[in-house]
């Protein structure tokens, strides 16, 4: 079969080597992909927003399965267009998408099917916004209501803080439409893991827990990015504190959408806030994370393109997911100077030394080749370097010394990934 993976990220990169290993597949195209996407597939020079194109290229070729990587296609209704057409797409439709594309309409689903969730407030007014920050004791968490890659939220130690965060979404337009409209909600406290299920509306089947690492900077200092890292399993996400997660987050949600004749079909992503074994959902996304993806899907021994296939024909209750029970840590390589600006075009060295690696995997994210076939930084989360071992320990001190190999000009990335895991087991 022929599957088009629509994006060019390191999760795109992560799927595309998973969905490769499925007997089933015979050809694998990737718009618009990346340097390590097209060592795998065909890359192809179409945006994954430009929705018109991928469906006439899906069209044309007759694609047998799309799979949808970012958020974007997803929330401006890929998966409907194709469905119209006919055409087997992964991932929900575009009312469902609003789960991530609008933080106002998953707060009040999480507070109308009773999802445990910070308190929280609207507001479409930057000075009713500031009255009420006014009212309120800090430290407070200020969210733009749309899609804005992750770096729409704003933790606020201080009032003056809040105030700046409401200036910077919704008088300077930092996000532009996507801060017509924030969310105030109360700061919570404890350690931060992210939950992905597999549903088709009627079955949930999850993966294994892992956890993000959002802050640029070592000890969770710094602004918020796309996410500088990730580790699987999570082990403040015990057994009681999972099948909690399930039973009351992901089955109101999506067996309460189902009573609305609301059929969620996709993988639905929760980010959490935990702390003393009781959880809170921060946000909802609906497609795979990144870099979580990379630090996941590595432990999946099920063959990918089966799931997605049974999810899209409503039958997931046939699918039984098989993991290797090892850890799984992933590493982000980013260009100097991101999540600011930062330079593209810096040569990248040492890839070659890790091919033969044993249970190392590079996914690339930001990366592109020039004529020589050299490899070039091109975005900036440019690498994710990827490890698997027996224990937590194990994993990281691996991926560290393979990272040793990897050089491009003001490279950096996290020291510090999977710590809070060595620190919980210590305890």
């Amino acid at each position: 079969m022929k599957v088009l993976i629509v994006g060019s990220g390191g999760r795109e990169s992560c799927l595309v080597w998973k969905v490769k290993q499925s007997p089933l597949v015979d050809e694998i195209y990737i718009a618009p992909g990346n340097a390590g996407t097209a060592l795998l597939g065909r890359n192809l020079d179409i945006k994954a927003d430009d929705l018109q194109s991928l469906l006439g290229f899906a069209k044309t070729e007759k694609v047998d399965l799309t799979v949808v990587g970012p958020e974007i296609p997803l929330v401006a209704g890929i998966v409907d267009l194709f469905e119209q057409e006919g055409l087997k797409v992964f991932g929900p439709r575009k009312d469902l998408a609003r789960l991530e594309g609008s933080k106002v309409f998953a707060k009040e689903l999480m507070k109308k099917y009773g999802v445990p969730t910070a308190d929280f407030k609207v507001f479409s007014k930057a000075s009713e916004a500031k009255d009420y920050i006014r009212k309120k004791e800090a430290p407070l968490v200020v969210k733009a209501d749309g899609l804005a890659a992750g770096k729409g939220v704003v933790v606020c130690k201080t009032s003056d803080e809040a105030f700046a965060a409401v200036d910077l979404i919704m008088v300077e337009k930092q996000f532009g439409s996507s801060g017509e409209k924030i969310v105030i909600e109360d700061c919570l406290e404890g350690q931060e893991a992210s939950i992905l299920v597999f549903s088709d509306g009627e079955t949930i089947v999850p993966l294994v827990s892992s956890q993000d690492h959002k802050r640029v900077f070592d000890s969770d200092q710094g602004p918020n990015t796309g996410g500088m890292g990730a580790y699987s399993p999570a082990p403040i996400v015990n057994k009681d504190v999972f099948d909690k997660i399930i039973t009351e987050v992901f089955k109101p949600l999506i067996f309460g959408l189902k009573k609305e004749q609301k059929i969620f079909k996709g993988i639905l992503y929760a980010g959490l806030m935990i702390k003393d074994n009781q959880m809170n959902v921060l946000e909802f996304n609906v497609r795979f994370g990144d870099p979580e993806t990379q630090a996941v899907l590595p432990k999946l021994k099920t063959d990918l393109v089966e799931v997605i296939l049974a999810i899209v024909g409503g039958r997931l209750s046939t699918v039984n997911l098989e993991w290797d029970e090892r850890f799984c840590v992933c590493v982000v390589l980013a260009s100097g100077g991101y999540p600011g600006s930062y330079r593209k075009g810096k040569a990248i060295s040492g890839l070659e030394s890790l091919r033969n690696c044993r249970d190392i995997f590079i996914f690339h994210a930001g990366t592109k080749q020039d004529s020589q076939g050299n490899f070039l930084t091109d975005g900036g989360r440019v690498l994710n370097v990827v490890g698997l071992a027996d224990t937590i320990e194990e994993t990281q001190a691996k991926v560290y010394k393979a990272i040793e190999n990897i050089s491009f000009e003001n490279m950096h990335y996290r020291k510090d990934i999977a710590n809070k895991a060595l620190k919980f087991l210590a305890r």
